[in-house]
């Protein structure tokens, strides 16, 4: 038992991000009072964001300053349930974040809505190709929610982050030059679309001149002063180039430390407690109730937080170790493919091609913002025909220039044969910095049996917790997706006149690695949908199993999508607070029967 317990709340979150910010805003509006847990360090952009002290590649991208602490807790990772997992112990193929803030602190900004087709993805693929389309072992499923369900929420998410962009259709009608493939929106971006870097103008270019639809990226970097709905104010982007991995001192970058929490933390109702690391959700003698958290504060003492209602609104990965320690929900077996916790695990699925240009044309990679560049849909989601291809999933294509700094500059290399030192190399590295333009096709990776989340048999944490086990690996259908995709941007980087490119294409066979970055963009493990048997949440992320418990996060999408992840969380916490308000406090119990 707990040395210490605390006073009842109506409702502990934990997790101190995206999810978690915004749940905490809606439900102290409705009136409740809240106490977010966070595990790691307060964090605010005007101590973690100060200039110029914050613009420290060294610190932020190779130290990982406000990265999480693999010391005390990480994952252990396998290709196949065969293998003996190891722990991940160096940051590297995907960087999870650590205090107030979360990884929203350190994102990059690019802000999607989810297509409509990827949130009926198997009733879409069954209705235009037939059941037998879905390869054998594939875990295939709907999210158990639609575009025009989220829409109003996706919204509310764009104007709370201040995102830019430019709309394609509002209300049904044809309204600028956005994505072609994007359905009707209710409003436009609060914000106009960022200016084009250079490379990412040569990519627009040629990408329309060979039949493709290119478009302005989505971004929740500010292209204007903004004040968001909570009052808050944004400054416009600079284009420094320094967003992922850093607080941005503009205050231009959309985070929960600059869009949600100024506002959060002056409302009496709220409490944040920083340092404070979750062990387990508490279950009374029914296994259907929650009755609060234990966690160890700052000091290592262990408390009981008793509350009312539980929302578990951490990173993916410890959103469904969280509800493993806790036993709500029934763990994966996927021998007998049954089980619910740790079943369809999903990842990005991401290349880049590096296209080299004359000696003239200098593509200025120092400048840049996060979340801004162009893309084309034309291979994305459901936008294509994939029977005579074979495979489920697609990929958006696009020039995302973040920034690339020195030491950035020193890995680029050049095309494949250069040597790794040398006068050579020099040559080469300062060839491709200054004159070459990265795409990347930033795909789908789609949930099978065989991969999964449980808890590692042998390796513990810092806390005495079996770590969470990750068994992962490419699997054919994603190859071939990837392989095609790219095969299209060749297309492209001819149009654009290049002298030489590196097609980044998966190879048939090809194993996941862990040494080489990939994207933080995890997903699945606890997802969404109508039926328990395979999905450990309903549609309104309620457990299934304990109805005053809602895990918000990415844990929630039943298979992976081309976009990155977070404008889908934030527009979920939304439609789960929406519901909960509206719904649940006035009834307490599932808001789903089974």
């Amino acid at each position: 038992m707990a040395s210490i317990r605390m006073k009842q709340v109506d409702a502990v979150v934990v997790g101190g991000g995206w999810a978690g910010s915004i749940m905490a805003k809606e439900l102290t509006e409705a009136g409740l009072g809240v106490v977010m847990l966070e595990r790691g360090a307060d964090r605010s952009t005007a101590s973690d964001g100060a200039y110029p002290g914050s613009l420290d590649e060294l610190q932020a991208n190779f130290r990982h300053k406000i990265f999480q602490n693999l010391s005390r807790t990480s994952v252990t990772i396998r290709n196949t349930p065969d293998q003996t997992a190891l722990p991940y112990r160096q940051m590297s193929a995907f960087l999870p974040g650590e205090g107030v803030g979360g990884a929203g602190l350190h994102w990059s900004g690019v802000h999607f809505r989810m297509p409509p087709d990827d949130l009926v993805l198997r009733s879409k693929v069954v209705e235009k190709y037939g059941e037998k389309f879905i390869p054998e072992g594939m875990n295939l499923q709907d999210y158990g929610v639609t575009y025009d369900e989220l829409e109003p929420f996706f919204d509310r998410a764009e104007k709370v982050f201040g995102t830019s962009g430019e709309a394609y259709m509002v209300d049904g009608r044809v309204v600028g030059k956005g994505n072609y493939f994007a359905p009707s929106r209710s409003d436009h971006f609060p914000l106009p679309a960022l200016k084009d870097v250079y490379g990412a103008n040569m990519f627009r270019k040629a990408a329309e001149a060979v039949g493709f639809h290119p478009y302005s990226m989505p971004a929740a970097n500010a292209s204007a002063q903004y004040t968001n709905p909570y009052g808050v104010q944004m400054g416009p982007c600079n284009f420094c180039g320094y967003c992922s991995g850093y607080a941005c001192y503009m205050y231009s970058k959309a985070s929960p430390n600059v869009n949600i929490l100024p506002a959060l933390r002056s409302d009496p109702k709220f409490e944040l407690r920083d340092r404070s690391h979750v062990l387990r959700v508490e279950l009374d003698s029914s296994k259907t109730k929650a009755i609060g958290v234990t966690y160890l504060d700052r000091d290592g003492n262990e408390v009981f937080q008793p509350a009312d209602l539980v929302i578990v609104a951490a990173f993916q990965f410890h959103n469904v170790h969280l509800m493993l320690l806790s036993g709500i929900g029934k763990p994966y077996d996927p021998v007998a493919n049954a089980g619910v916790v740790g079943r369809n695990f999903v990842y990005q699925n991401v290349t880049t091609t590096t296209a080299w240009f004359d000696k003239t044309v200098y593509t200025n990679q120092f400048i840049g913002t996060g979340g801004g560049g162009v893309a084309f849909d034309d291979f994305n989601s459901e936008n294509f025909d994939h029977g005579p291809l074979g495979f489920i999933g697609g990929s958006p294509v696009w020039v995302n220039q973040a920034g690339i700094k020195g030491i950035a500059a020193a890995k680029l290399g050049g095309p494949p044969g250069t040597p790794h030192w040398g006068s050579a190399w020099k040559k080469a590295m300062v060839d491709t910095y200054q004159h070459s333009v990265r795409m990347d096709a930033h795909g789908t990776n789609m949930a099978y049996r065989d991969v999964y989340l449980d808890l590692d048999p042998t390796w513990k944490d810092a806390y005495g917790m079996p770590l969470l086990r990750m068994t992962f690996d490419w699997k054919d259908n994603d190859i071939r997706m990837n392989r095609y995709v790219v095969s299209q941007i060749a297309k492209v980087t001819r149009a654009m006149g290049a002298r030489d490119v590196h097609l980044g294409q998966r190879q048939p066979g090809e194993r996941f690695d862990t040494r080489y970055y990939q994207t933080t963009h995890l997903a699945g493990g606890a997802v969404m949908g109508e039926d328990p048997k395979t999905s450990a949440l309903n549609r309104y992320l309620q457990s299934w199993d304990v109805s005053n418990v809602f895990v918000i996060g990415a844990n929630a999408f039943p298979q992976g999508t081309g976009y990155n992840p977070t404008g889908m969380v934030a527009a979920l916490a939304y439609w789960s607070a929406h519901h909960i308000r509206s719904t649940y406090l006035k009834n307490p119990g599932p808001l789903v029967q089974m």
